[in-house]
């Protein structure tokens, strides 16, 4: 037992198989430490799901044993899950700064106003040190698509943990000096560097400066002949800061629309870190007082999520604003690993209503928050690590990072790839990955549920989303066993049933067939097994006619 202790065990909870739901545990001893709680947002095979979180139940007994949760930065793939696991965890100290602890505070009061007076919220600078049990921490500057962004060192017994968290290298302003790692190369040995790796097959020799991409943004903006329609992430507050004060300049006006968004600018703007003059923004109902060359949207929904600002304003659902040919519409924001498909059908949509689409592919009208390969290899060049852990993408980036640093100088078994719930372990500078691994299976949120959307009921709207319901109601005299008067069928997403009455037909017969052949005159019948056969059978017969797999709902009325 005293020997476990004095292992160091990295354990990713999340973020090591997806995009998304980052949530790493450290431990040592009876001393933990978290790194961010993300969600991750559902696939296409996800019907009804809101977003999945990480699962704890490693942690369940040990959290009195968490001396704290650091986060990164205030995207919603580090904080999203806070508000839930905070509140499972018994409500550790949460460590981050000024405006990623009040994008957590917000969230966490709009799940429950009490939750956030639970919590002891320590602040930090990014030359902030402190203990947390056994761990030392120190932060550091890292560059990403948000503000008050944060790399971490996490110094143990066993080694020194690097984890920039998401990051860029070298897209600042022109006139502001690169930040460098070289300091880092300092720490204390054996130096554990985990890199997020998403941009890992990014092969792009140079990434643009934000001079160049406000540049680009400026003169299609002042170029305008109609509104100015700007798609962008609610995050992305530098960006909507800079192009509210150029609105300024050349007499427009702003509206930003998007819960988020409002939400983020307003908080941010509390902190000081953007100014907004009042005069600029104005309310969305107010976008008929002036000339549409004056006016400015900046909105949510990039991405192509089906109810966000974007999507409703392309589909002509939104109440205000109307989308006109002369109108420019620009696409500020980089393309989720996932949502490929559904921008793909946004933007069809977009150039049939307008003729002024830009994103990245015509212009330099967004960076990325994340690295390129040149930048991973650099990084680890100027950190000198002794170990490397790819995290933070799909399992095909993480072995494109491994290669990267191989040819960055690090010796293939210095390198490990992880799984969500693997377990490595260092002691004495030797890292091994244990055979057992941590329980990471999906906790979907759904509504008011968490967790309470199992597999069997994922896999049951699976069935309904793609071959349909067929329901059977059958009257039964309990006595006979026989069926009074004719089954009643309702299809749904199965068959349209006005043109199958001849399929409607067999299908009423084989019922009494089934129920015939699954009770008997003068015994008791048995309701369960008739419902199973009912199930079974016509599951059978259906298929034998169309070759789909509806869900069969028996109901069966006792009479």
């Amino acid at each position: 037992m005293e020997k476990q202790k004095n292992k160091l065990r990295i354990i990713p909870l999340g973020g090591m198989e997806e995009v998304g739901r980052n949530m790493t545990v450290f431990e040592y001893g009876s001393d933990i430490v978290i790194l961010d709680m993300g969600i991750q947002f559902p696939e296409e095979n996800m019907p009804g799901i809101d977003f999945i979180i990480p699962n704890v139940g490693y942690l369940k007994g040990k959290e009195k044993n968490i001396r704290g949760v650091i986060f990164t930065h205030g995207h919603l793939d580090h904080i999203g899950a806070a508000p839930l696991l905070l509140k499972k965890l018994g409500y550790p100290p949460i460590i981050g700064r000024d405006l990623t602890l009040a994008l957590v505070e917000k969230r966490m009061q709009e799940y429950s106003k009490e939750s956030i007076d639970r919590s002891k919220v320590i602040k930090i600078k990014s030359n902030s040190k402190f203990n947390l049990g056994v761990f030392k921490i120190g932060f550091f500057n890292v560059e990403h698509s948000i503000m008050d962004a944060v790399g971490v060192t996490i110094n143990t017994p066993e080694g020194t943990i690097i984890h920039p968290g998401d990051w860029t290298m070298g897209t600042k302003s022109k006139n502001n000096q690169m930040i460098a790692y070289n300091h880092l190369a300092m720490s204390s040995r054996p130096r554990i560097l985990m890199l997020e790796s998403l941009g890992a097959l990014d092969t792009n020799k140079e990434l643009i400066s934000e001079d160049e991409m406000y540049a680009n943004l400026e003169k299609l903006i002042n170029c305008a002949t109609g509104k100015v329609i700007v798609g962008t992430f609610s995050s992305q507050i530098e960006r909507i800061g800079h192009i509210i004060e150029y609105a300024k300049s050349i007499n427009k006006k702003v509206i930003l629309d998007g819960y988020s968004m409002r939400m983020n600018i307003e908080i941010a703007r509390e902190l000081g870190y953007i100014k907004v003059d009042k005069n600029v923004l104005i309310q969305i109902n107010e976008i008929n007082k002036y000339p549409e060359n004056k006016i400015i949207v900046i909105c949510t929904g990039a991405q192509g999520e089906g109810n966000a600002v974007l999507s409703r304003i392309i589909t002509g659902d939104h109440r205000f604003i109307r989308i006109k040919k002369n109108d420019t519409v620009i696409f500020s924001s980089s393309v989720i690993p996932g949502n490929e498909r559904t921008i793909q059908r946004l933007k069809d949509s977009l150039y049939r209503k307008c003729d002024n689409v830009v994103h990245n592919a015509i212009m330099d009208v967004h960076i990325s928050g994340h690295s390129n390969a040149e930048n991973i290899k650099e990084i680890i060049k100027q950190i000198k690590p002794d170990f490397f852990l790819p995290v933070y993408a799909n399992h095909y980036f993480l072995k494109e990072a491994a290669k990267l640093a191989i040819q960055a100088g690090i010796p293939k078994d210095k390198i490990f790839v992880l799984d969500n719930g693997s377990i490595l372990e260092f002691q004495n500078r030797v890292a091994k990955i244990s055979n057992k691994k941590v329980d990471t299976n999906y906790i979907f949120v759904d509504g008011l549920g968490i967790g309470d959307i199992g597999h069997v009921v994922l896999r049951d709207r699976q069935t309904m989303s793609e071959d349909g319901m067929f329901v059977i109601i059958a009257t039964i005299n309990r006595q006979t066993g026989k069926i009074k008067n004719s089954p009643d069928i309702i299809s749904r997403g199965f068959v349209y049933m006005r043109e199958s009455k001849e399929l409607l037909t067999q299908a009423r017969k084989k019922v009494k067939e089934i129920v015939e052949h699954s009770t008997g005159a003068g015994t008791p019948v048995d309701w369960v097994y008739v419902k199973d056969n009912l199930r079974d059978k016509m599951g059978q017969f259906l298929y034998s006619k169309t070759r789909r797999r509806p869900m069969i709902l028996p109901v069966i009325i006792e009479v």
